[in-house]
């Protein structure tokens, strides 16, 4: 098969490297200068995606486009439109991501609880609403591409920390340009997510379910890095999907979406509390999954595409993901001087399934080695399975304490909270079936 693989970053940059070790033509087209150097020597690159259309055309059904970004949909339903075979999502799939509010409109249609969200395009207004309002909001910047390091989650209820925060933002205009941003009512719970792939006509199955630590330091504290770490499990999403994500399927189908989609939502004792969409394959997100696959990307593609079945082989338990950085990352300022060009090494014993299991983000083959490229020291995830959160997330870190790079940091609390709480809670509020069980359906 023919893969053309287009985004900014080359975020998918481990999918891309497994399809060409199974065999299949691979050519990655990377927008961002500063990624241009991520998976250097291991896949093959074109400065011109449009112009590898033809070679992709020559493959007729074994030619498939791959979008990563949820900002192309434009084009991804024009290529549609020209006859291509394309994997990513829609125009209407990146207004479900860029436009927050959008986003909860939609899902309002449904019947579902909404935390009260507001919508700013100046910092004045904002403060002026806070001032007034006072209590707690989760700030977020609308965009694909916003700047997630400036998103906060106000912890005081007389909204002062979120009032001083706006008030520097609008002092120094230029840390956070152009003010397009919502503030969302803070609401207590369990956050979770639920996703699953859609062909254009109808969602596989199964959904999975997932939870994300999204800070950089253990015991959530520090930076919103988007995600350090991720408990994912294609089990026990029935409910969960049936009562949210599902409900999308008529819009989606209009809307021409073809890929994978996820909902992220705030689940409590009054129900479910829908938050985002991310409207593409998230990034570990896909490679935690991979890890419960049964069958590679090329076959789940093909099925979506030829539209001809709605199952995917996957395997019971749980997946583990471990974000593995370098300074000085969530940042990029100094990542040249301080960690880019690094060599990585790996432990004795190794074998061809840990190595399989090593999803790399931010590397380079230099000679023998990898060595850390682009432009954040985000370097990849290790990822482990097991049938209870705790045995997958052993698996992952031993697989972590197997790689030597210089400076290797990442989160050792992946997964607690998850075995000690939330699926309990979960349990109890209807959702999952066995009650404080760390295995789910099969207690």
């Amino acid at each position: 098969m023919r893969f053309l693989g287009i985004g900014d970053y080359n975020d998918l940059g481990a999918m891309y490297y497994g399809l060409a070790q199974r065999g299949h033509e691979m050519r990655v087209s990377v927008a961002n200068p500063s990624y241009s150097d991520v998976y250097g020597g291991m896949l093959d690159f074109t400065d011109d995606w449009q112009a590898e259309l033809g070679w992709l055309r020559e493959a007729g059904e074994d030619g498939i486009a791959l979008f990563e970004s949820a900002t192309q949909g434009q084009t991804q339903d024009t290529l549609r439109r020209d006859g291509f075979r394309v994997i990513g999502g829609s125009a209407f799939g990146d207004r479900l991501e860029a436009d927050r509010a959008f986003g909860q409109q939609v899902l309002q249609g449904f019947g579902l609880r909404l935390a009260a969200i507001h919508g700013f395009t100046a910092y004045a207004p904002a403060l002026d609403f806070l001032q007034r309002q006072g209590g707690r909001y989760v700030l977020k910047f609308n965009g694909a591409d916003s700047p997630r390091s400036r998103n906060y989650i106000g912890e005081l209820d007389d909204a002062s920390d979120m009032l001083a925060l706006l008030t520097t933002y609008a002092a120094h205009p230029a840390m956070c340009e152009p003010p397009d941003f919502v503030l969302m009512e803070f609401v207590q719970g369990v956050e979770m997510g639920i996703g699953a792939y859609f062909n254009g006509r109808e969602f596989l199955s199964p959904a999975c379910i997932d939870f994300e630590h999204k800070r950089f330091f253990p015991g959530e504290l520090g930076e919103l890095t988007g995600e350090m770490g991720t408990i994912v499990s294609y089990r026990g999403s029935e409910k969960l999907f049936a009562a949210s994500l599902a409900k999308m399927a008529p819009l989606l189908r209009e809307g021409g979406y073809c890929g994978y989609i996820n909902l992220n939502m705030i689940v409590n004792e009054q129900g479910l509390w829908p938050l985002e969409f991310t409207s593409r394959f998230g990034y570990p997100g896909f490679a935690i999954c991979e890890a419960l696959h049964e069958e590679g990307w090329e076959r789940i593609f093909q099925r979506m595409l030829r539209q001809d079945g709605l199952q995917i082989a996957t395997r019971a338990g749980y997946a583990a993901g471990v974000v593995l950085t370098v300074p000085p990352f969530p940042y990029s300022h100094g990542y040249e001087e301080l960690s880019k060009g690094e060599p990585l090494s790996f432990r004795p014993g190794m074998t061809a399934a840990d190595h399989a299991a090593l999803h790399f983000a931010e590397v380079a083959r230099h000679g023998e080695h990898l060595v850390t490229s682009g432009h954040t020291g985000y370097v990849g995830v290790a990822t482990g399975t097991g049938p209870t959160v705790a045995g997958a997330r052993d698996a992952a870190y031993a697989l972590a304490r197997q790689v030597v790079l210089p400076n290797l940091r990442y989160r050792t609390d992946i997964g607690e909270r998850v075995e000690r709480s939330d699926l309990r809670r979960l349990a109890e509020w209807g959702w999952l079936e066995h009650a404080g069980c760390d295995r789910v359906g099969s207690c």
